[in-house]
């Protein structure tokens, strides 16, 4: 199992992007992964942490597909390709409704075929073997009716395959990223539970045919490495209280669907209401401790090193740890040696 780092979104934050992708590449870890959500940009701070290294592997961890076009987002692959020298692992993802709908005005409908047409559409820039066509509904290109032609990127690809990575929790989209993309990545992954993702992942590798490349799976795991457990519990609770109360609405939310899948059922819709009545604060203190320790890697390193341990045995390639301190990623890469 690999070792990477997920260093999340800028959004003015008083830890150092850079400082944090140097030391990981210091201490000889895989990779460095960026997000976005409604304000910072995944692919330009993923840019700027790829200008100030050499070695180690890049990552998008997720770029919204509603906020870029398809080829859109193949030409910044494209580019940060060729400028990294060949680290670049694109990682797509629908997003969710309030952003998709409320932030960049695209319809969060048919969220499976969209994103079948999306990858479809990436994959043919980056190939370059003939002018770009598609047939929609969602994404046709050329635009019927309009005076465009198909055209080819002017641009030739340092790689034509660059890796596909797909965010997907519920049992369609893990499917479809098991069947199309090279690698998936989950987010509040249970190491214990992993067998609730089993059906849904067999699915798709038989949809893709036999002699393909086993699966990639890359989860973020939120990490708090301390002598004091409870700070560290504490510390992530308000992350957790975040995404299984408020990515979402009360109707579709996937983080809360998922905790209750884990058999956190009760405890989600408790933090799902209290975060969005505004009551923030309660929802945060609902989040319980054996949710927190089920799902990030959290308190003395040597406990930190016995859970990588339950990673390792589920079958997670490369362990996205979420990190916003150099000391963390320092005691992480102890425990992991």
């Amino acid at each position: 199992m690999r070792i990477g780092i997920h260093v999340g979104h800028w959004e003015g934050q008083p830890h150092d992007l850079i400082a944090l992708a140097l030391e990981a590449e210091r201490a000889g870890m895989d990779s460095v992964w960026t997000s976005e959500t409604w304000g910072s940009d995944a692919l330009l701070t993923l840019t700027w942490i790829a200008a100030r290294t050499e070695r180690i592997g890049l990552g998008t961890g997720v770029v919204q597909m509603p906020g870029r076009s398809p080829a859109s987002t193949a030409m910044a692959a494209l580019t940060l390709d060729h400028l990294s020298g060949g680290r670049l692992r694109l990682g797509l993802g629908v997003s969710g409704p309030q952003v998709a709908e409320g932030w960049h005005g695209v319809p969060f409908d048919h969220p499976l075929e969209r994103t079948r047409e999306y990858v479809a559409i990436v994959r043919s820039v980056l190939r370059r073997d003939a002018p770009v066509t598609a047939p929609g509904p969602h994404f046709p290109l050329p635009l019927p009716g309009g005076q465009g032609k198909p055209l080819k990127t002017n641009v030739r690809p340092l790689r034509t395959e660059v890796p596909i990575f797909l965010a997907a929790m519920g049992p369609a989209n893990v499917a479809l990223a098991a069947e199309i993309a090279e690698g998936w990545i989950p987010f509040l992954y249970s190491p214990e539970k992993a067998g609730v993702f089993e059906e849904a992942i067999a699915e798709g590798r038989r949809a893709r045919g036999r002699g393909m490349a086993a699966l990639e799976v890359a989860p973020m795991v939120p990490v708090a490495i301390g002598e004091d457990l409870a700070a560290c519990r504490d510390a992530l609770r308000p992350l957790l209280a975040l995404y299984a109360g408020g990515m979402g609405s009360r109707r579709v939310n996937f983080y809360h669907a998922l905790a209750t899948r884990y058999g956190y059922g009760q405890a989600a819709d408790a933090i799902r209401d209290a975060f969005l009545d505004g009551r923030r604060s309660e929802a945060t203190a609902l989040v319980p401790d054996p949710m927190i320790d089920e799902l990030c890697l959290v308190g003395p390193a040597a406990r930190v090193c016995e859970r990588l341990e339950a990673w390792r045995a589920a079958g997670v390639t490369t362990l996205l740890a979420k990190v916003d301190e150099v000391e963390t990623i320092r005691a992480l890469a102890q425990a992991a040696a």
